[in-house]
């Protein structure tokens, strides 16, 4: 594969294709901290930019070494976004229901749960190493970068749009925000069984 626009355009697609489930958490994170400060919510994108970046060439890096391997892992990756979506929207849905009740301060997501978030939103990234198995080294790598440079605009995008609505729904956001995230694990394991 040779550099080229439609590399780049490829590229591009790819990262806002990978970007829409990351983009639906990061609307929920805003929903649940609508006082949320830029430089939490460049961090917050970050850390989805990041994951977005290394699964691809983790998939690239096992294409090119353990195929074998790898390709008994994919079945599983429907699963475990289930389970890390579905645990981490649980316990926001639950925090929202409690502090319904009570006058509790809504609680900032911890780096354990914006972790968790990553890699369950971004673990069918992995697949992309597939997709991108053609290239070499630097094209994949570049690739990857433009896949994070898409999901960080994107999740920016959510972070800001959440923080909208989360303060004018004030005590159903964290609510709406656990329901979108156990939402997108479900999609993901739904879509992710079709496949397989």
């Amino acid at each position: 594969m040779k550099w080229s626009v439609m590399f780049f355009f490829n590229s591009a697609l790819l990262g806002v294709g990978l970007a829409m489930d990351a983009f639906s958490v990061s609307l929920a994170n805003g929903l649940n901290e609508p006082e949320m400060k830029k430089g939490r919510m460049c961090g917050m994108a970050g850390v989805f930019a990041g994951f977005q970046f290394a699964m691809p060439m983790i998939g690239w890096i096992c294409v090119h070494t353990i195929v074998q391997f790898f390709k008994a892992f994919e079945r599983f990756i429907p699963w475990i976004a289930l389970i890390l979506l579905a645990f981490i929207g649980g316990k926001m849905l639950i925090g929202g229901i409690r502090s319904k009740d009570s006058d509790e301060k809504k609680q900032e997501i911890k780096i354990g749960a914006l972790l968790i978030q990553g890699i369950a939103t971004s673990i069918d990234a992995l697949s992309v190493g597939f997709t991108i198995a053609k290239y070499g080294w630097l094209m994949a790598f570049v690739s990857a970068l433009i896949i994070a440079a898409v999901t960080f605009a994107i999740c920016m995008a959510g972070l800001v749009i959440g923080k909208k609505f989360g303060t004018k729904l004030s005590d159903k956001a964290q609510i709406l925000g656990g329901s979108i995230l156990i939402a997108i694990g479900i999609e993901i394991f739904i879509t992710g069984m079709r496949i397989s």
